[in-house]
């Protein structure tokens, strides 16, 4: 069999696995705008954006507890790696963004290694990154999770209350109650400050 000379290799392009997991995904109702189980390729010099509006979000929740721009994922390279890095920045004023159990402000980023979680609402969501060669695009593909991963990962994270459009959460004082996975070792102790959960 003669092979073409002229055709061109392709490159294998980077691929951001995206799992989520939601309480209330059974219906998939609040998925039914995501394009689950497929691949789909985007310019590595746009940001990706996920929240409710359709007109200002690459991919968008059917949930009006999210705000209309949640977050956003950005391509980058430096000079000392190979691979297409990743970011997080967080779009939304009222609604908190954490990666990896640390808690993002209002247009504040955060580096996403090989694998991450974010939670934000009441929203997880496993991020594990593929690496390939290709520079000039990637690849998302999301997909749903049966448990929340915080629990597969074994990490103890304050539970993510969500935040409606008002701002306001009457409910837990804007205290974020902690989900307990077990018993704390002696020497772990929590400390409130300024009405955030701090972890040492």
């Amino acid at each position: 069999m003669e092979v073409s000379q002229t055709v061109e290799t392709e490159e294998l392009m980077t691929c951001l696995q995206i799992q989520l997991y939601h309480p209330q995904q059974a219906s998939r109702a609040l998925y039914r705008m995501l394009p689950l189980e497929t691949r789909h390729k985007l310019q590595a010099e746009d940001p990706v954006r996920l929240g409710r509006d359709a007109q200002a979000c690459t991919f968008v929740l059917a949930d009006p507890r999210v705000s209309r721009k949640q977050l956003s994922l950005q391509a980058y390279r430096t000079s000392n790696s190979p691979d297409m890095l990743f970011s997080v920045q967080n779009l939304s004023q009222k609604g908190r963004v954490t990666v990896n159990g640390f808690e993002l402000g209002f247009l504040e980023r955060a580096e996403l290694p090989g694998k991450a979680l974010i939670r934000f609402g009441e929203y997880e969501m496993l991020i594990r990154r593929e690496n390939g060669e290709a520079k000039g695009s990637f690849e998302v593909e999301f997909g749903m999770l049966a448990v929340p991963p915080s629990r597969e990962m074994g990490m103890v994270v304050p539970n993510m209350v969500p935040v409606m459009d008002t701002g306001s959460d009457l409910s837990t004082n804007g205290i974020p109650p902690l989900m307990s996975q077990g018993p704390m070792e002696m020497d772990e102790t929590i400390m409130y400050q300024s009405g955030r959960a701090l972890l040492p």
